[in-house]
């Protein structure tokens, strides 16, 4: 499929763990196109989080390859990695992954902080996002001083930050009440109507209703990719 933006070919990873040999994936094949919403579930242990691993630039496939943006990223050293994973990649952890001594406005700078980009430049783009996100009252709170919803938010907005080609969402509303969670859940749905294209991990069935298309692994490998 010439025009998918994210596309995996027969990818396999394979763990050896002392004498024992664990098949993570065992032949996963499917195409991400540009504003697709894409649910990942199945049981634990089909092999998600190394899917996860892989789609995020974190990790490599045993074998098989990896397309993201037209470049095949499957073997690619761990800086040029980095690289890939700072501008074509955005990243909404169940956690967070907020830097606790930083502000709202800051967190959401990091990843234009690493990549070098104008300071200027950096707080306005990151102002933006925080107002998109709806907190532009709490620039400049620290992540202790919000609520784990607005928490996330900010983990949303940074994951934008860098205009990314796919954000990858792993579990996002695993630690948040089912108001909070339902928030959440709208403002993906929202940047999915504007034309961004998500990937969420989710071991719930009714949050990935929200989905247009829901992939699910079983052994490793696609037991169903369906569109809704």
């Amino acid at each position: 499929m010439s025009n998918a933006i994210l596309e995996c070919c027969d990818v396999r990873k394979t763990y050896q763990m002392g004498p024992v040999t664990v098949n993570a994936l065992r032949g996963v094949s499917f195409a991400i196109h540009e504003g697709d919403f894409v649910s990942i579930m199945g049981p634990s242990g089909c092999g998600k989080s190394t899917l996860l691993n892989l789609l995020g630039c974190l990790d490599r496939p045993s074998t098989g390859r990896y397309l993201l943006g037209g470049d095949d990223v499957s073997q690619l050293e761990d800086d040029a990695l980095s690289a890939i994973r700072g501008t074509r990649l955005g990243f909404i952890f169940q956690s967070y992954n907020l830097i606790q001594q930083l502000s709202v406005v800051e967190n959401i700078e990091v990843p234009l902080y690493y990549q070098g980009r104008p300071e200027a430049e950096s707080r306005e783009r990151a102002i933006e996002l925080a107002t998109r996100v709806g907190l532009a009252q709490r620039l400049d709170h620290r992540p202790f001083e919000l609520s784990g919803g607005q928490q996330q938010r900010v983990a949303i907005a940074r994951a934008l930050v860098n205009d990314p080609l796919v954000i990858l969402a792993d579990e996002p509303t695993g630690n948040l009440d089912s108001s909070s969670g339902e928030e959440i859940l709208k403002l993906f749905t929202d940047l999915n109507r504007l034309g961004k294209t998500l990937i969420m991990v989710t071991h719930d069935p009714d949050t990935a209703q929200i989905c247009s298309r829901g992939i699910r692994l079983r052994d490793g490998v696609v037991e169903s990719d369906s569109r809704r």
